[in-house]
């Protein structure tokens, strides 16, 4: 068996080594695979991994060696599912390894906007305490979260810890999504659909997938229902938010801040208005990438392999 991973750099920059995987198959790995040349690299493979790199059904038709594809992440928008389906090919994805890092991200985002660590850093830095007249100052005052309400778009595993963390920080918190008959165990808890739960909450964060369905579903007119005071997170995917319909709110003052980890685009590209606009924290992508999670990523890849080797794949998402 040939297995070729055509993305392994952000998996494994050095400090996550592919020694399992590499017992299992002949193994091939690519830090990063050019479009131009996904199908050359591809084309002897009988499994094949990717996070980010896409694999269409045109793609897929030009592998007929491929049997089975591993996606090193929980989302496999990235693999034409269907199609792979109908070539009789299993795609297994990664159900759970971020959950914990993410929601820490999603907090450490959340006390950045209410209050200001780096920026208040900056102004000591800069002698602004050395030079003060009084034995504080701020640059605006800090926000208390205790008592505020945490809305939170895709209640599924990542969501309902960053609502766990919520609670313990002593916020109120509405969910959209996920099985409403599964009430977590704290409280004050409360569903809520998307646009109540826009208008309610003084901090939005999305924990969905992206679906062609939902596409830019945080547009001008969600965002108008906000409270001037409320914060919006996203570290689900970029596609999930109208960027220039963000950047407008953020400008015009509609909204209070907001902080992305995910952008529409990635890398992302030099003409993105959330660079230009104000009262914007920007992270690239990082709240899945502490090494906890990414050995517990290759953890359950190396079980995805070895599970369809052994003829009975799982997580198997097609």
């Amino acid at each position: 068996m040939k297995l070729v991973v055509l993305d392994g750099y952000t998996l494994n920059p050095g400090d996550n080594p592919w020694d399992t995987l590499a017992q299992l198959a002949e193994l091939r790995v690519f830090d990063r695979t050019p479009a131009g040349q996904i199908i050359d690299r591809a084309r002897d493979a009988d499994i094949v991994l990717t996070n980010k790199t896409p694999l269409t059904a045109e793609t897929l038709a030009q592998l007929p060696r491929l049997q089975f594809i591993a996606v090193l992440a929980t989302g496999f928008n990235i693999v034409d599912v269907a199609a792979a389906r109908q070539r009789g090919i299993p795609v297994s994805n990664v159900p759970e390894y971020g959950s914990d890092s993410v929601a820490q991200h999603v907090f450490a985002l959340l006390l950045e906007l209410a209050s200001r660590v780096g920026e208040h850093d900056a102004a000591v830095h800069a002698s602004e305490w050395v030079r003060a007249s009084d034995f504080c100052f701020w640059k605006a005052p800090p926000i208390e979260l205790a008592g505020l309400t945490m809305g939170i778009v895709g209640f599924g595993r990542i969501g309902r810890r960053v609502g766990e963390l919520a609670h313990a920080f002593g916020m109120s918190v509405i969910a959209a999504g996920g099985t409403r008959r599964d009430v977590p165990g704290f409280a004050p808890f409360a569903w809520r659909d998307v646009p109540e739960l826009f208008a309610q909450a003084d901090v939005v964060t999305l924990h969905c997938p992206l679906t062609a369905a939902n596409t830019h579903f945080v547009n001008r007119e969600r965002l108008r229902r906000m409270k001037r005071s409320a914060f919006f997170i996203n570290t689900a995917r970029g596609g999930l938010v109208d960027e220039h319909a963000l950047a407008d709110t953020l400008r015009a003052g509609a909204i209070a801040g907001a902080a992305v980890d995910v952008v529409s685009v990635e890398p992302m590209r030099a003409d993105n208005p959330l660079l230009a606009a104000p009262r914007c924290l920007i992270t690239p992508h990082i709240a899945w990438a502490s090494l906890a999670a990414r050995r517990r990523l290759m953890e359950t890849t190396v079980a995805n392999v070895a599970a369809f080797l052994d003829g009975r794949p799982i997580h198997v998402v097609n």
